[in-house]
């Protein structure tokens, strides 16, 4: 009798959703549900896009080489300690597949990414939530979680979906304190948002236990590329080289990111319309008698009276053509996460909230 069974763990695991496209009954839709850029890349990464249609027929490069200079010289950082996958996700999954296994634990944050309880438990590992203060991480309630068979804590810096942040000081403290078996993973994908922040890379120069992960899915527009990248301590970047697919990224991939990591004059005019119209967008929710957290990222997360107000809000939003992001499932039930659009699409959004909180009274 034939009996095939997956490995333990991986059917605990919960599919991942996406951010709605689409709306039943509506062509014409806003999408604010996946925090993309919404003026898409830069005119220079598209251009390299239809040039690369030219050589298709060619394998891409094995060592990525090209795109680990252009992040090696706008960065200041040294190239052969650089790695770079399909999105973040294949580098959180190549960590967790790399330096945990079964009976190891794998510690994130109460609201933190859910691809990190995914590939921990893919990786056979046990994934260890910890509990947050006010939707913040709180480095000594990590440390107190930590025991010799913790191998990997990920902590997103700032933190979707909360949008919240802790300091490079209580990074380092962290990163101090931890076991000498853990290794620190610090998740930037929204670190550009960041002033006079850079993901901890320097932290990643001295320490020798920490790894910064990145994204070019989010400011620099390329969701639909999905390429991000590392930055550690050459012996673990070394480990992880040898588990990654040596033809992961495909070669318009890797010439898009190139051109889109060197037009960082793009990149600064994103951060600061984003930046700008998403203090605004805060204050005017706040100004609805709504309680939103200041947020370091592309987002916000208005918090509602309970969970069925945020979900008829949700629905009202639909109904008009707004698509944005329940967050139950990171245990903010009473939360929407919102994407922040260019001004216009926000003043539309903020109308429509306007109106159905007007209506709940």
């Amino acid at each position: 009798m034939v009996k095939i069974e997956p490995q333990p763990g991986i059917m605990e695991i919960e599919l991942y959703e996406g951010g709605a496209s689409h709306l039943e009954g509506l062509e014409k839709v806003i999408k604010l549900s996946s925090n993309e850029n919404p003026f898409g890349p830069s005119p220079k990464a598209v251009q390299a896009y239809s040039q690369s249609g030219k050589a298709l027929h060619r394998y891409p490069s094995t060592s990525h080489s090209d795109l680990r200079n252009a992040i090696s010289k706008v960065l200041g950082l040294p190239s052969d300690q650089i790695i770079c996958g399909v999105g973040s996700d294949e580098i959180i999954s190549l960590l967790c597949q790399t330096f945990s296994g079964y009976g190891d634990e794998v510690i994130y944050t109460e609201h933190g990414f859910a691809m990190y309880k995914i590939s921990a438990l893919a990786a056979g590992a046990n994934p260890v939530e910890v509990k947050e203060t006010n939707r913040t991480a709180d480095i000594r309630k990590i440390i107190d979680s930590c025991n010799e068979n913790t191998k990997l804590i990920f902590i997103a810096n700032p933190n979707n979906p909360t949008g919240t942040m802790i300091s490079l000081e209580e990074i380092h403290q962290l990163s101090k304190e931890i076991p000498k078996q853990t290794l620190l993973v610090l998740d930037g994908a929204y670190a550009e948002y960041v002033d006079h922040y850079d993901g901890g890379a320097e932290l990643v120069k001295i320490c020798k236990n920490i790894i910064m992960i990145r994204t070019l899915s989010k400011i620099y527009g390329l969701g639909g590329m999905r390429v991000g990248w590392g930055f550690g301590p050459k012996e673990i970047i070394e480990a992880l080289q040898r588990v990654r697919g040596p033809f992961n990224l495909s070669v318009p991939a890797l010439r898009v990111a190139e051109e889109a990591i060197y037009d960082q004059n793009y990149i600064e005019e994103c951060k600061e319309e984003n930046n700008n119209t998403r203090d605004w967008l805060i204050e005017r929710l706040r100004g609805l008698g709504l309680r939103c957290d200041a947020s370091f990222t592309n987002f916000v997360l208005p918090q509602f009276e309970n969970q069925s107000q945020a979900e008829l809000c949700d629905t009202y939003l639909q109904s008009k053509g707004f698509i944005v992001r329940r967050v139950g499932s990171y245990n903010l039930p009473q939360f929407l996460r919102i994407t922040v659009g260019d001004r216009k699409t926000c003043e539309q959004l903020l109308n429509v909230i306007e109106e159905f909180l007007a209506g709940q009274k």
